[in-house]
């Protein structure tokens, strides 16, 4: 009983943690910036998450399986949008210096 407590209470912090670079999507699409944004911190989890995920099933754990799976899915996410706006940069009236830019013409 109470491993399986335990389990629940650790898969849902698990999933809390997962959603948390979330955070930074949201920052990344209001600023439409992605620079301070580390892809290889990202891509350096996904393995992790893949093998997490993958010892979850072999032991048919979800308290190890869905929150590993939320985080890599968020991971990817979160890499894909960095991608996007760092090929795409963000309008010129969300750039720090598009005031001044703006103010001279």
């Amino acid at each position: 009983m109470v491993v399986d407590v335990l389990g629940i209470c650790a898969g849902t912090w698990g999933v809390v943690m997962a959603i948390a670079p979330g955070m930074q999507l949201r920052k990344m699409v209001r600023t439409r910036n992605a620079r301070d944004v580390s892809l290889r911190f990202f891509g350096l989890l996904l393995p992790g998450y893949v093998l997490w995920v993958s010892y979850g099933v072999a032991r048919g754990d979800p308290a190890l399986i869905v929150p590993n799976a939320v985080a890599f899915c968020v991971a990817i996410a979160t890499m894909l949008v960095a991608v996007h706006f760092r090929r795409n940069p963000g309008a010129p009236a969300t750039r720090p210096d598009a005031a001044v830019e703006g103010s001279s013409a």
